[in-house]
């Protein structure tokens, strides 16, 4: 299976979510899993890409052009595959297309706005792959309460509610993504308007 790793690229974040995402990629490696990810070197998608790499699995980053040429972050150098492209729509699109599941680790905007595009796709049913947040210290839980207040309010539907699964456990996370998930939902069930 190829797992799409959403995650930090700040090289400043504390040690502990650098050594919980090195384990998950070995993990995922140890039980056959790829990487693909956005090619960053440093943050949690280095630690990613080193725990994989550590655990002799194969690599696909994906990056614009523009970080290199603009010195934007580190790019990984040891990428089993390395995509360069024009955007970051396209970057977006290549993993998702690569990817047969996501694991959404802590990060900032980016990572923020990666999760909402592939959840609001899986909820327009453009794909049915699982969606794994994976909440170390409890980094996701304010945005877990979000979600659950805008269904409490009726501004996303409750059967939204299952189009992710959270936990702070990698062993829970990728037994998840691992299992076939179709909730068997259409749009119209998932989405008003």
């Amino acid at each position: 299976m190829k797992i799409c790793v959403f995650g930090a690229a700040s090289p400043t974040i504390d040690a502990e979510y650098i050594k919980r995402v090195e384990e998950l990629g070995e993990q995922m490696a140890r039980r056959g899993h790829s990487l693909v990810f956005g090619g960053g070197g440093n943050g949690l998608m280095g630690a990613a890409a080193r725990g994989v790499r550590r655990g002799g699995g194969e690599i696909v980053g994906v990056i614009p052009s523009f970080f290199e040429d603009e010195g934007v972050e580190a790019i990984c150098d040891f990428c089993t595959e390395l995509i360069f492209t024009d955007t970051m729509r396209e970057r977006k699109q290549i993993m998702e297309d690569r990817a047969d599941a996501f694991i959404v680790v802590p990060g900032g905007i980016g990572t923020f706005e990666e999760f909402f595009e592939i959840l609001t796709l899986k909820q327009l049913c453009r794909h049915r792959k699982p969606i794994a947040i994976y909440n170390i210290r409890g980094y996701y839980n304010e945005l877990h309460t979000a979600m659950e207040k805008a269904i409490e309010k009726k501004f996303i539907r409750e059967n939204c509610s299952g189009l992710y699964h959270l936990s702070d456990d990698p062993e829970d996370i990728l037994r998840y993504v691992e299992m076939p998930v179709d909730t068997g939902k259409t749009v119209r069930d998932l989405k008003d308007g």
